[in-house]
C-alpha cells in the first residue's frame, strides 16, 4: 500500500468513533523520510480542536526539551508524530482517558513499516512504553527514565511533558541536568544532517 493511500485511510478512520466523546479526528504527523519518531499517548482536547499534534502546553515543553523550534518540530521530514491513539479519548477522573487500543492494532505496524530513516524514537508515557519497550512495561516511570542510557541512542523514554508532571520534574532534577543536554546534542546532530 502506498504511503498516500495509507494516510488517506488513517485520516478517514472511525473505528473508535462510538467511544469518542467528540468524534473521530485522527491527528498524526507523518512522512516516510522522518528521522525522529515521537511515540506519545493520544491527543488532548486542544490538539483535537486544532488538528495539530502537540499544539498545547505539553508541546511547548516537549519542544523545549528537544531544543528545537516550532518550524523544525512541525517539519515532517524531521519528526513523525504517532501517538498510540490518534483521536482524543475523552476525560477521565485524573486526566484524559487512555488511548483507544483499536487504533494501534489497526494502523501502528503499517505506519512504522514505512519509517525506514528513524534515528531516534522518543517514547512518552506508559502506553507508548509498553508498545516500544515491552520488556519494561512493569517498570515505574522514574526507574525507566533513570535507565535511559540502556536504550540510548536509538530510544529515549521520557516522562510526559504535560504540566501535570511538574511535581515529578521537581523531584527528579537529574532529568534536566543529565538527560536533556544529551537529547539536545543528539537533536542538533540529527537535524544538521
Amino acid at each position: 500500500m502506498s504511503t498516500q493511500s495509507l494516510l488517506e485511510q488513517v485520516s478517514k478512520c472511525v473505528i473508535c468513533e462510538p467511544h469518542l466523546p467528540l468524534g473521530a479526528r485522527p491527528v498524526i504527523q507523518f512522512n516516510p523520510q522522518a528521522r525522529i519518531l515521537i511515540a506519545g499517548q493520544a491527543p488532548g482536547i486542544k490538539v483535537h480542536e486544532s488538528g495539530k499534534p502537540f499544539n498545547d502546553a505539553s508541546g511547548q515543553r516537549l519542544r523545549s526539551w528537544l531544543g528545537v523550534t516550532s518550524d523544525e518540530f512541525y517539519d515532517d521530514h524531521n519528526f513523525a508524530i504517532l501517538p498510540m491513539g490518534f483521536c482524543y479519548p475523552g476525560k477521565g477522573k485524573s486526566g484524559d482517558l487512555p488511548p483507544r487500543k483499536e487504533c494501534a492494532i489497526a494502523w501502528r505496524e503499517k505506519l512504522l513499516a514505512q519509517l525506514n530513516n528513524i534515528e531516534l524514537t522518543i517514547i512518552l508515557g506508559k502506553y507508548a512504553q509498553a508498545y516500544h519497550l515491552p520488556h519494561t512495561k512493569q517498570l515505574p516511570l522514574t526507574e525507566l527514565v533513570k535507565s535511559w542510557r540502556e536504550y540510548w541512542p536509538n530510544y529515549l523514554p521520557l516522562p510526559h511533558p504535560s504540566p501535570r508532571n511538574n511535581i515529578w520534574l521537581k523531584k527528579n532534577p537529574w532529568f534536566e541536568q543529565q538527560v536533556l543536554p544529551e537529547l539536545n546534542s543528539k537533536m542538533r546532530a540529527i537535524l544538521a544532517r
